[in-house]
């Protein structure tokens, strides 16, 4: 799964940590959640505890988007076949399939090609009716891969105004309520599009607390957001010269009750709509730590819920292996201590990098000044850690000589260069799913 994985694995703590991560990516692909939840037996398509009955469909169909909504779409082919009629996803995960279309979009900024392909996917949802299952593929990436622009928006401010969300350290919740409310398929309208038709939303989350209305925008359920929400985050963020003046424009009209708001709970056809969570951040998490009981190590989950500035929740992890080799707690090496979740940037310098890199040069800069005895591997588990081609790093004791130079790195946020000189840098590719981040720390005897 990695590149070079020999070359980084080196001692046996490295070699712990490269492989649990490869247990908890590999237990989060669609394949493997898809054949756990779903199978056909008969007419009857179960999806987890949910029981659809196929001869009152005249058509099945999948649509949807994410970065593993191509391997999504691709298993649903496996198990349902034939009984597939068709289907359009948006995705960067190249999957090949013989019914469902997969079309190959951008992120983390939209494109020209993610306007084109939305519109298909928003064109099969309104052919369909009372006897169409609409199978919607939702995963991490969706919020950008689907990209349809509200009246008056083009894809230029959403661009922009994408660009400078991303960059200001806002959490992904907030990042989405602007999204929602300058779009044309988030925030239920999705599922609206649909009606009458019976949707059925299968998703692969990335966000932490697995909140329907926040992964991927939540294109089929109700939204609780709101206009003046999304008005806040740009305040809170100090980014009203920062985003395009439509784009604020229609946020205020919107605050203004000039403008519908998204569909809440209280619009029936999308609050009607099923929704069924295959895979999360936890799955990776619970994975990682059984590959490191089976090779005799004491275990921990630190958190699945971690978020915050990255730099800052590395230097917990570095704190973390310096209690453990100090007192034994919270957990007596030689342990693995898991976590998860999804930390943040704030972009303050012009250099390269991305959240888990500067995760992983924190903790690697704290660990040479404090002379802790760890290994941490930090990774993105879709493969993509911010603007760069790699998904994390594995770190060390002897990864930082000068922790000085390593924070003046940080400083520039060009923790891919410091890492990238110091052969630290994990390189997958798009692993083809997507449940956030995954930390391993490792703390041999």
């Amino acid at each position: 799964m990695f590149d070079d994985r020999d070359d980084l694995a080196g001692t046996p703590a490295r070699e712990t940590a490269l492989a649990c991560l490869e247990a908890g990516i590999r237990a989060a692909l669609p394949e493997r959640v898809v054949a756990e939840a779903v199978s056909v037996e008969g007419d009857a398509l179960y999806l987890l505890d949910a029981e659809y009955d196929l001869s009152r469909y005249d058509r099945v169909v999948v649509c949807g988007g994410g970065k593993a909504a191509g391997g999504l779409a691709r298993a649903l082919e496996s198990t349902l076949g034939d009984r597939i009629d068709g289907g359009v996803v948006v995705s960067t995960d190249g999957a090949e399939t013989d019914r469902v279309d997969v079309r190959a979009g951008d992120h983390p900024t939209p494109s020209e090609r993610n306007v084109a392909a939305t519109a298909d996917v928003l064109a099969l949802a309104r052919e369909a009716d009372e006897r169409t299952l609409l199978l919607a593929a939702i995963t991490g990436g969706a919020s950008a891969l689907l990209c349809a622009p509200a009246d008056g928006l083009s894809l230029a401010a959403l661009r922009e105004t994408t660009d400078a969300l991303l960059a200001s350290g806002a959490s992904i919740d907030e990042v989405n309520a602007v999204r929602k409310h300058c779009s044309a398929i988030k925030g239920g309208r999705l599922a609206r599009a649909a009606a009458p038709a019976t949707v059925a939303a299968l998703a692969i989350s990335d966000v932490v607390g697995d909140d329907p209305a926040v992964i991927g925008s939540g294109p089929t359920v109700p939204d609780p957001s709101t206009f003046a929400d999304a008005l806040a985050v740009l305040d809170r963020y100090d980014l009203d010269d920062e985003v395009p003046a439509p784009v604020r424009e229609r946020l205020e009209r919107g605050a203004a009750g000039e403008i519908a708001e998204t569909p809440t709970a209280e619009d029936a056809a999308v609050a009607a709509a099923d929704w069924h969570l295959l895979a999360n951040g936890r799955t990776a998490t619970d994975a990682a730590r059984e590959v490191a009981r089976e090779r005799g190590y004491g275990t921990l989950v630190l958190s699945g819920r971690l978020r915050g500035e990255a730099r800052e929740v590395g230097r917990v992890h570095a704190a973390v292996a310096e209690e453990a080799r100090a007192t034994g707690d919270p957990v007596e090496p030689p342990a693995v201590v898991c976590s998860g979740g999804e930390v943040t940037v704030a972009v303050r310098g012009d250099g390269v990098g991305g959240p888990n890199q500067e995760l992983a040069l924190a903790a690697a800069a704290e660990f040479a000044d404090r002379g802790t005895d760890a290994v941490l591997a930090s990774a993105d588990t879709d493969g993509i850690d911010g603007p760069t081609d790699a998904c994390g790093a594995l770190v060390d004791g002897g990864t930082v000589d000068d922790p000085d130079a390593a924070w003046r790195a940080l400083a520039a946020n060009d923790a891919a260069g410091f890492l990238d000189d110091a052969d630290a840098l994990l390189r997958t590719g798009y692993t083809g799913t997507n449940v956030n981040d995954l930390r391993v720390l490792v703390l041999d005897e």
